[in-house]
């Protein structure tokens, strides 16, 4: 039995469809680089719900729970907008968060050369870009009480409470260290320090954990200066840690940087298992794009980098997660597009197969 688990969860709409590719990616690799994986296959979101009345069963979360990683591809979808909020299928991919205890999300901004003009920045701004926003995601103001809409004299008021507690802040800034050891040592914090007592307490818990990581260079900044840098000189950065509420906005901003929603890929990780590796979910950015389901219109490149990520996080085979990222910039400097990525300078439109059988060619050609 291989010790390498992995629980594919494709979900709705575009889900299945790119994680079909991810599943030859994962084929060539038991084949090639004798790198094996004991997968097993579920439902999630409104898959989950047309057979079981619920978003993610118990079987389905209790086996999350036990894998080495979760692959998700998406949900949702117009078929389930008028369910009641508790069963919508978002709130799956939300009770595995939760019950998993993924506290740090992990998104990278990487642009390939070959789409460095499909930016909306200029081309010298983006060009070799390769960041990682380390967002906190389990507290914060988007979970702290109180919080609602009240009656206050004559009118409503909607109350949201930011809240961190010291070892909340602590175990994300961890996280963020390590990954910055792994990466190019420097760790940007971002808060508003002032004019947050909650930023004053980030602040310094960041800077009292960096002194466990001496290798790597702590420096911090204000989050609205840090989305004016991230558009004006986004390669100043390496790892950015940040908060819930921050890092929803300044991932999504870094997210335009690279130009399309269809390449970014993301991880969120937990606390580490009794074999030492983290829980880990992985899943792209994207939605499940009800509007091209089923048209073999679908990007599949950032489901499997994060699958490239599940090598590099969760399974110690950083080497190999390279290899993938560099098939997939192959495949990409050849002109091969998926209809997300045909823009004024052209190229050759594939299919969503096709972009996965020309990743493994790429794989194949790796070997030399």
């Amino acid at each position: 039995m291989s010790t390498n688990t992995l629980l594919i969860l494709p979900g709705d709409g575009i889900g299945p469809e790119v994680m079909a590719e991810v599943r030859k990616v994962i084929g060539w690799f038991d084949e090639n680089r004798g790198l094996s994986f004991d997968v097993s296959e579920d439902l999630v979101g409104g898959a989950a719900y047309d057979a079981h009345g619920v978003p993610l069963h118990d079987d389905t979360m209790a086996r999350a729970q036990e894998v080495d990683a979760v692959l998700l591809g998406a949900v949702g979808g117009p078929k389930y907008d008028d369910l009641d909020f508790s069963v919508k299928p978002e709130r799956g991919l939300l009770r595995l968060r939760k019950e998993m205890d993924l506290y740090s999300n992990l998104r990278p901004a990487q642009c390939f050369d070959a789409l460095a003009d499909f930016s909306s920045l200029k081309k010298d701004i983006v060009a070799g870009l390769d960041i990682m926003i380390l967002r906190e995601l389990t507290s914060g103001v988007y979970f702290g009480e109180p919080r609602g809409i009240f009656e206050e004299g004559n009118e409503r008021v909607g109350i949201n409470t930011q809240r961190y507690t010291e070892s909340e802040i602590e175990r994300a800034a961890r996280s963020a260290f390590e990954l910055a050891m792994r990466r190019g040592k420097k760790v940007c914090s971002m808060e508003k320090a002032n004019v947050m007592e909650s930023g004053i307490l980030w602040r310094e818990v960041t800077t009292r954990v960096a002194k466990d990581y001496p290798e790597v260079e702590l420096s911090h900044m204000y989050a609205d200066n840090g989305a004016m840098q991230l558009v004006r000189a986004p390669k100043q950065f390496d790892v950015i840690f940040t908060d819930n509420l921050f890092g929803d906005i300044l991932s999504d901003c870094a997210a335009m940087l690279t130009g399309s929603l269809g390449m970014l890929p993301s991880a969120s990780l937990g606390a580490p298992m009794e074999n030492g590796r983290p829980k880990a979910l992985y899943e792209p950015v994207h939605g499940s794009a009800p509007d091209i389901t089923g048209q073999g219109k679908a990007n599949p490149i950032a489901c499997v980098l994060s699958f490239a990520m599940a090598l590099r996080y969760s399974f110690d085979q950083g080497d190999e997660a390279t290899r993938l990222e560099q098939a997939i910039e192959a495949v990409l400097a050849k002109g091969l597009r998926t209809g997300d990525l045909l823009g004024a300078e052209g190229g050759s439109p594939i299919s969503t197969s096709e972009m996965g059988d020309a990743i493994i060619e790429a794989l194949q050609e790796s070997l030399g």
